[in-house]
């Protein structure tokens, strides 16, 4: 039999990915469960294991191309079949391209069915008869049905006669507008004009992390409405502890920075304050009891998020290691997809480059994230003397739909109470 290898749909809002390189090649034997290739989803890169054993035909999408949910990525002989089945499997798909019933069946023909009635009670409005012989990925097919576009009534300009993303919208009318000008035809190559008005200027394609970023934070300024309150806090003590402590972990292979403590205390002060742990679902506040740290990771592929689980129960040393475990897996991009998954409040530094206070952008559909800026030291007033202190700048950004201004203070105060004390215990849980 000859088999085609479809991108899965692997759940989690994921529609594509990128194919980032083969790890086979065509004409080549493979075992199941051998790496084919690795797949960049949702922020991280995964090995696709063969679903069967048997020869590789074809690779549908070069290296470095987009694969949507439901498209063939690989076709496969399998190790009991012959050349001919393969022979005869490629006379079938041309037919198919060509709108040709196969014919090559020794047991004869089967009338296919044009269409299928609706179901009885359905709205006649939403339930359209379908043709069994239309082409479109569940991608494709769910966001026809998201757009209330009748499949029936589009003409697909995929291979094949498949209907695409881009003709869905074209027959929705979201498509973007071509000037009159324009072909309708793809050219065979595109000019990319290498200068502007002023000089010359470099292209870059938005691809991979900085795609799904960038739609991201979209998302979230778009949707949330968002405001950002200021504070410092006197981390003279934090410094010294972190000093102290520094030597002891290095024996044991850790490299320990002010995060850690950072994230432990965030994660204690969110216990008494759950709408910045929370998320808005329609017209319900969904508080999380549970209490799942992002920790904001730069590389040179983008920005990833890996998140600290249950760090409210975790002492300072565990989240130390797990920070930099999933910081190192980052920059390897090795990064487990589950490590990515389940924030439910994020932390950012840039006082590592330099910066102290910032307006950080939530981690949506998160209520609120923390952004870290760097120490200085400045004249503080202290006990009615004047001392030089370690300060440093916390911006809190939230989701004015969900927090109030005065709960997102009482929740930096108690914050930057933890720090300056050296207060790491979370509170006594409360019944629910």
């Amino acid at each position: 039999m000859v088999y085609e290898f479809k991108f899965p749909d692997v759940g989690e809002g994921i529609h594509e990915g990128e194919i980032v390189k083969w790890l086979v090649k065509e004409g080549q034997k493979v075992k199941a469960d051998e790496p084919l290739g690795e797949i960049e989803t949702d922020k991280a890169i995964v090995e696709m294991p063969s679903p069967k054993s048997g020869k590789i035909l074809k690779l549908h999408v070069q290296a470095g191309g987009i694969i949507h949910v439901g498209e063939i990525m690989v076709t496969i002989l399998e190790d009991h079949e012959t050349e001919e089945d393969a022979k005869k499997h490629a006379e079938a798909k041309k037919s198919e391209a060509n709108n040709v019933p196969y014919t090559g069946s020794v047991v004869g023909f089967v009338e296919e069915a044009k269409e299928v009635s609706p179901i009885y009670g359905a709205k006649s409005s939403q339930m359209q008869p379908i043709q069994s012989g239309i082409q479109a990925t569940p991608a494709v097919r769910n966001l026809a049905k998201q757009l209330n576009v009748n499949l029936n009534n589009v003409k697909g300009t995929g291979p094949g006669g498949r209907i695409t993303i881009e003709d869905i919208q074209k027959a929705s009318g979201s498509a973007p507008k071509q000037s009159a000008s324009s072909s309708s035809e793809t050219p065979a190559f595109k000019k990319v004009r290498k200068y502007d008005f002023f000089g010359y200027v470099d292209r870059e394609q938005l691809k991979g992390v900085k795609k799904i970023t960038a739609a991201k934070m979209a998302e979230s300024i778009f949707t949330a409405a968002q405001l950002t309150n200021m504070h410092e806090a006197d981390a003279t003590d934090l410094w010294a502890l972190r000093e102290k402590e520094k030597s002891a972990y290095e024996k044991e292979g850790i490299k320990l920075t002010l995060m850690p403590y950072i994230v432990k205390a965030a994660a204690c002060s969110l216990m008494d304050h759950h709408y910045l742990n929370a998320s808005l679902e329609g017209e319900e506040i969904v508080m999380k009891k549970y209490y799942n740290i992002g920790v904001a990771v730069d590389s040179e592929e983008g920005l990833f998020v890996p998140v600290v689980k249950g760090a409210q129960a975790k002492d300072v040393k565990t989240i130390a290691k797990e920070i930099q475990k999933m910081a190192n897996d980052v920059q390897t991009r090795k990064v487990n997809m589950m490590d990515l998954k389940g924030g439910t409040f994020t932390v950012s530094n840039l006082g590592s480059v330099g910066v102290g206070f910032f307006t950080p952008i939530i981690n949506y559909p998160e209520s609120a994230i923390l952004g870290v800026g760097k120490f200085v030291e400045k004249p503080v007033a202290r006990n009615g003397k004047v001392e030089i202190r370690k300060v440093l700048p916390l911006s809190v950004t939230y989701d004015h739909r969900i927090v109030d201004g005065a709960q997102a203070a009482r929740f930096a105060l108690e914050l930057v109470k933890r720090l300056e004390t050296l207060d790491f215990e979370a509170p006594e849980v409360k019944e629910h």
